[in-house]
């Protein structure tokens, strides 16, 4: 889902600095996650998760900056940073 959402960001068209920022805020997000999911002890997965929801906050306030509406990219972080939460909270 974050490799997804990952892609539909490349696809945007907007500002350089804000493009910039957003890919690699997005690309921070897929890159936690893995490397959170490679973690042996709960505490350092739950680290890496809170980067990636952070992260993905990131990413959502930068398309609000950007008057971005897609529907799909809304969607698919909102359900994306629910997954992170409950990753962080289990």
């Amino acid at each position: 889902m974050a490799v997804k959402f990952y892609r539909l960001v490349k696809t945007l068209k907007l500002k350089r600095h804000l493009k910039d920022q957003l890919e690699r805020a997005a690309s921070s997000v897929a890159l936690n996650l893995a490397e959170g999911s490679g973690r042996f002890t709960r505490k350092d997965q739950k680290r890496f998760y809170h980067i990636a929801f952070a992260s993905l906050r990131e990413c959502q306030a930068v398309l609000d900056l950007a008057d971005k509406t897609e529907k799909e990219m809304i969607e698919l972080a909102d359900s994306l940073a629910a997954h992170i939460y409950c990753l962080i909270k289990s």
